[in-house]
């Protein structure tokens, strides 16, 4: 029987999940990386740390199941991340993460000749902080997302993207191209990937790195994914009104629509879903924020003492640093999150209380701007077993949460992963 692999690089850790024929999760493996690096609107990585990921997730993984069934790969990155490289795809700098702030001037170069719907406006686009690379590193052959890098690493070609991890670096999904408006911007047509359908077939893994992987020579790899992408598939979300929430580090929303919606000023986009779209943002606030505060014992040891059923009343707006992208799409917002009380428990529920409002807002905006109400929202992402959260954001959202705590990412990115007979 054959199987395939799904990578899911985010930015703290990588997890590989091998799936059957019938799309079930056979076993899985996560692994720690390093931390960005943050200096004030600055936010870097060192993309050797995702590989180094990669081949931990993946070498554990396939210690444990029969590697020689699995018959392709697909990996899925964080949305908006990009790096420069020279042509054999050798990092020039460390990548900008989706959250680096420093792309102010290419944003309002951007805003300028770009479709007032356009993903890729604002500073806070991947365009945005691509053309800011670009700007210091003329020499570089190709512009890179995340997945981008980890698929070239595993098949030794780069320069190949897809719709999703492209759509906020300008890519035009009705029209299936670059457009002409990203050369007035300062684009470089030549440094862009050729653009894949999500699960298109981009060659055999290289024979150097499958042996080091522990993979067969002749499984191939498929384009990608972004994270919020791999994460609906995962949940099986599939009509519209079906929506998803990840709570991750990042606070991810998505639901499925019959027709695109947009709305740059607010951070909304929608990208293809098969013979549907799907709507969302990403708010900044999420895990990472959490994590500032508390380790998972500390958590797990307070969850027993909320109380959902009455509301702290603190209202926060919790964030990791300044900066917000959805509901609002403002580089200078500030996190609130005071007054702290003595009282660790209620201060995790304000917190909490502060994320669910967020998630409401943000499907609320989605709303207003022409996709569904959602029927269901379905839960993926750490913070999908924590059962106090759950309640929390069931009362915010006023429709029933259904947590998919083992639905992971990498195994919804394994379904692209290209099957036995390609």
């Amino acid at each position: 029987m054959g199987l395939r692999l799904g990578i899911d690089i985010g930015t703290s850790g990588c997890r590989a999940a091998a799936i059957d024929a019938a799309g079930e999760t056979v076993d899985s493996e996560r692994v720690a990386i390093a931390e960005p690096r943050r200096d004030s609107a600055a936010v870097e990585q060192d993309p050797a740390r995702w590989w180094e990921g990669v081949r931990a997730a993946v070498r554990g993984l396939t210690g444990r199941i029969d590697a020689a069934a699995i018959t392709g790969l697909a990996v899925d990155g964080t949305s908006g991340t990009v790096l420069v490289t020279d042509a054999e795809g050798e990092p020039l700098a460390p990548a900008l993460l989706y959250n680096d702030a420093r792309a102010t001037a290419e944003g309002a170069a951007i805003d300028a000749v770009a479709p007032p719907d356009s993903p890729a406006r604002g500073a806070g686009s991947g365009l945005a902080r691509a053309l800011w690379l670009l700007a210091r590193h003329p020499e570089a052959a190709h512009l890179l997302h995340q997945a981008d890098w980890i698929a070239g690493r595993l098949t030794g070609r780069f320069g190949h993207s897809d719709p999703n991890n492209a759509l906020k670096t300008g890519w035009d999904p009705v029209a299936g191209e670059w457009p002409a408006w990203l050369a007035r911007a300062g684009m470089d047509a030549q440094r862009l990937p050729a653009v894949h359908p999500a699960g298109a077939d981009l060659g055999p893994l290289d024979p150097a790195v499958a042996a080091d992987l522990g993979l067969p020579a002749t499984a191939r790899v498929g384009a990608g994914t972004t994270d919020s992408t791999a994460a609906v598939l995962a949940a099986g979300a599939s009509e519209p009104g079906d929506a998803v929430t990840v709570l991750g580090s990042t606070l991810v929303l998505k639901v499925v629509c019959a027709e695109p919606v947009a709305d740059a000023e607010t951070g909304v986009y929608s990208q293809p879903f098969g013979r549907y779209w799907l709507a969302g943002g990403a708010s900044n606030s999420g895990g990472s924020t959490l994590r500032a505060f508390f380790d998972d014992d500390r958590l797990a040891a307070l969850t027993p003492s909320l109380d959902p059923e009455m509301p702290t009343g603190l209202d926060y707006y919790p964030l990791p640093a300044r900066g917000e992208r959805f509901p609002v799409n403002d580089p200078e917002q500030e996190p609130r999150m005071a007054p702290r009380p003595d009282d660790d428990a209620r201060f995790l529920q304000g917190l909490l209380e502060g994320m669910a409002a967020i998630e409401a807002a943000g499907y609320t905006r989605l709303r207003e701007l022409g996709a569904p109400t959602p029927r269901r929202v379905m839960t993926l992402g750490g913070g999908a077993r924590n059962p106090a959260w759950s309640r929390i954001r069931e009362r915010a959202l006023g429709v029933p949460v259904a947590t998919r705590p083992a639905a992971e990412p990498a195994a919804g990115t394994a379904r692209l992963a290209p099957a036995e007979g390609i």
